[in-house]
């Protein structure tokens, strides 16, 4: 039968790249710790005025980016009906 040797090829390509992933498995490296130990920030507290200052502030910037897509999706449909009534 023909195709013996294109699965052979196959066999053997499937083997050679399974032996290299496992000596990229077997690399450490040196750069790489697993310390317990963890970092402290001092970082200020959030007060509840800037919180509500932040949560404004998000919702206007959400406002205004639903209000461009919607004025950009008007637009769209806008241009493409007046194109599809040209061509008509």
């Amino acid at each position: 039968m023909g195709g013996e040797g294109a699965m052979i090829a196959a066999n053997q390509s499937l083997k050679s790249n399974r032996n290299l992933m496992a000596k990229r498995k077997e690399k450490s490296f040196i750069f790489v710790t697993n310390s317990k130990e963890k970092t402290e920030y001092n970082l200020p507290e959030a007060t509840e005025e800037d919180l509500v200052k932040l949560r404004n502030k998000l919702k206007k910037y959400n406002r205004y980016n639903t209000f461009k897509s919607i004025v950009i999706l008007i637009v769209t449909f806008l241009l493409l009906l007046y194109f599809f009534i040209s061509i008509s």
